[in-house]
This record gives C-alpha cells, structure tokens and sequence, in this order.
C-alpha cells in the first residue's frame, strides 16, 4: 500500500464502484417495476376486452367462448355476477378463490387491479366490471401466474450481473491505466528530487501537459536550475572568501616572523609593521562586510528611514572625502537643488554612495571627474555617482554586484579591495525598496544610477 498508483487505483475503484452499483441498483428497480406495470396493463386490458365482448352479448354462450379462449393461453379468466357467484371459468377456481373479492371503489370504466404483488403471491389479478343496459351484471377477473414475472425478472437480472461484470473489468483496467498515467510523472518527479537531494541538480523532466502536473514539472526544473546555480556560487564564494582571508592572514604572518626573527633597521621594520597594520585593517574590513552580508540574508538587517534633506547630506559627504579628492587630484561636483527629500536610512545611504564614491576614486586617472548628482522626476528622486575612468567591459556589467567578483582579476593589493563593496550596495538598495542600475563603457567611465520611489519634493 505504499506505492501511489495502487491507492490511486483502489480510491478511483471503490468510488467508480459504489457510484456503478447506485445506478443499477435503481435501473433494475425501475426497469423491474416497469415491465411488472406492462404485465398488469397487458392483463387489464385484456380483462377489458373480455368485459366489451359480454356487454354486447352477455349470455351463456359468450361465457363459455371467453372461457375457452383463456383456456389455451398462459392467462385464466373467472366471470362472476354481482354477488360473486362463479358464472364461467378457464380452470379450476380453488387457488383463485381469496382474489374473487369486489374492491370497495371500483372504477366502472377502466376496471382494477386486484393484486399486483408479484414477489410474494403466486398470482397477479385484475377486475373488470360489466354493466348491460347500465346496470351492473358481472365481473371478469384476469389471472396470471407471476412464474412468468419471475423468469422475466430472472433474465433480467442475469442481463445486469453480466454488464456490472464487464463495467467492473473495463473499469479496473481503466483505472491501472489511468493510475499509472498519473503517477508515471509523479515517479519521475520523485526520482528528480531525490538526485537533488544528493546534489545531482541537472535534472530534466519532459512535460507532458499544460496542467498542474506539467506546471510541477516546470518549477522542479526551475528549482534545481536554481539549487544548481546557489551550488556554485556556493562553491565559488567559499573559494574567495578562503582566498581573501588567507592574502592577508599570509601578509601578517610573513612580516610578523620577519619582525620577530630578524634585526631590522627601524625604517624597514616601520615599513613591515605599517603592512601587517594595513593587512589588519583590510581583514577586519572583510569580516565585518562579510557580517553585514550575512545578516542581510537572515533577514535581520533593520532600515531606519528618517527624512533627509539631500544637499546638506551630500555636503557632509563632500567634505568627509575632500583629502581623498585632493590626494588623487580629482575634480569633485555636486549637483543637488535645495529642498529636496527622501525618506531613507541615513547610515545606510551614506554606506551606499561611500562604496559608490570609494570605486569612483579607486578606478579614475589624475584628473579625473567625479560626480554626485540628485534630481527629481514625476514621483521618484534619482541619485547618480559618475566618473569619467576606467569603465566596465559590457560583458561584465551584469557579473559586478556578485559577491567577491572583480572586473580586475590580478587583485593588486593597491586596487583589489574586498570584491564586496557592489553586494552590500545591491543588498542595502533593494531593502530601502529602490532600484539600482549602471551604465558604463570602458575607457569612457562609469554611471551608478539610484532610484528612490514615492518621494517627494518640499
């Protein structure tokens, strides 16, 4: 009882069963009393015929010449008067003798039936009244044995035994058909998830339908495309994330050792000292990216909105970065109108365009422009961080806010940073319900467009 197809198939049974065996149930009774009924009328009627022929001739020769036609037929005939005295009958009256009573409510035209309960009593009656001259003279009794009921309701019966016969077979080999068809891609979907469940993601179901299994069908695939493509990006963050720690674990180890087992000149000792500090702060910066991107996935990372008035905001950014401006002797513009907010997270939005800016210095030439700029259209503030430097392959554009990936693949110390800068922008853009899109091309420069929705100008 475990496989599906067999409890499909003995569900289907018992409910296709029970619902057969409801319809013939009734069709055999109302087929059986149907012919019973035409028995009585055929017997009736034949009473009525007999009635017609004495209320024309209702003498002792007519009585004998009913009585012989019913004496050769599989019907009998009792012709009694009024007061029920036997006047002629086709066979012996003994075994008819408790049926030859006159209803109470007869009708004169159409006569009646005596007795109609052909399961138990060995005879069906009918009574027909004869009235000469208007005046009620006799009455003709018809009789039947119910032998001929029975051996009609018998062949009957044998009929329907042979037909919920054949529907019982023809339904059981229905339903293993159709059981197996249902279940066949059930089967191959369970085989799918349980290679995926070992780690074989390249699965392939063929869909059969446009149903709700077809549909099914489609979303394991999806799913294990997906679980495929996490299974990489697993593997791929695993194997930066243990390259990223190990560069600088590998500087500070290397520098210390030399510090401690060499005697150095001061000026070359400041000079390893300053790299194990400066490989010290790129881990510690690692590590708390890596936390924040962390808690991002668990959902627990809160946004604060507050109301924030851009120009001001970005003139604190101006100043915080003007000896980084200077150092690399870059042009720094601003371009923000005066009254205008949004509602953000303002330790994350300043976290967002310190990355934006951060890469800007980092891949711009001496001399270069960089800009911050916001503006308003229709309901939405748009903020943008462009620069006129180095720029990005467009193959590449839609790889950069991949955790720890790097359109520079030598990784210089100088240049490399943490490859988690975009993620955390992506992350951070996303909570705050925005869009983030760039447009770059190499050698041209690089444009970082926010777009904050619902906002509106004071």
């Amino acid at each position: 009882m475990k496989k599906l197809s067999v409890k499909l198939g003995i569900l289907f049974f018992l409910i296709i069963f029970g619902l057969i065996t409801f319809m013939f149930f009734f069709l055999h009774m109302g087929i059986a009393e149907s012919r019973v009924e035409e028995e009585l009328k055929a017997l009736q009627a034949r009473g009525n015929s007999h009635r017609a022929v004495l209320e024309k001739h209702f003498d002792k020769e007519t009585i004998d010449h009913v009585v012989l036609m019913e004496s050769e037929s599989l019907t009998d005939v009792i012709i009694t008067n009024k007061d029920g005295k036997v006047l002629g009958s086709s066979s012996g009256i003994a075994q008819y003798e408790k049926y030859l009573k006159i209803p109470n409510s007869l009708n004169t035209a159409e006569g009646q039936i005596v007795e109609d309960n052909w399961k138990d009593e060995p005879y069906i009656a009918t009574v027909s009244p004869v009235e000469v001259n208007g005046q009620l003279t006799a009455y003709v009794f018809m009789f039947e044995n119910t032998v001929s009921v029975h051996s009609l309701i018998k062949g009957l019966n044998e009929h329907f035994f042979l037909a919920g016969w054949i529907t019982v077979c023809l339904t059981i080999i229905i339903i293993v058909f159709l059981s197996k068809g249902i279940t066949k891609p059930l089967l191959k979907m369970k085989e799918a998830t349980s290679q995926m469940s070992k780690g074989e993601f390249s699965v392939s179901l063929p869909i059969t339908s446009d149903d709700e299994l077809g549909d099914l069908a489609k979303s394991i695939e999806l799913l294990a495309t997906d679980l495929n493509y996490l299974k990489q990006e697993r593997n791929e963050f695993l194997a930066s994330i243990s390259h990223e720690l190990r560069t600088p674990l590998t500087y500070i180890k290397g520098y210390a050792d030399i510090v401690q087992k060499r005697k150095l000149p001061d000026e070359e000792r400041e000079k390893y000292l300053k790299i194990i500090v400066e490989e010290s702060n790129r881990l510690s910066v690692l590590i708390k990216e890596l936390f924040d991107l962390a808690k991002m996935d668990q959902n627990s990372f809160a946004i604060q909105k507050e109301r924030i008035e851009l120009k001001p905001f970005f003139t604190k950014m101006e100043q915080r970065l003007f000896l980084a401006f200077q150092e690399k002797g870059l042009h720094f513009t601003l371009q923000c109108p005066q009254n205008i907010f949004i509602q953000a997270d303002p330790l994350r939005l300043e976290q967002i365009l310190l990355n934006l800016l951060d890469n800007s210095i980092k891949y711009s030439q001496p001399g270069g422009d960089i800009k911050l700029k916001a503006w308003q259209r229709k309901k939405a503030i748009h903020l943008a961080v462009q620069d006129n430097g180095k720029g990005i392959p467009e193959k590449e554009l839609p790889l950069i806010f991949n955790r720890f990936y790097r359109v520079d693949k030598s990784r210089t110390r100088s240049l490399g940073g943490t490859g988690l800068g975009l993620a955390i922008v992506k992350e951070l853009v996303h909570a705050h319900g925005a869009q983030i899109h760039v447009k770059s091309k190499e050698h041209a420069g690089t444009e970082v467009e926010l777009i904050f929705k619902g906002e509106l100008k004071q």
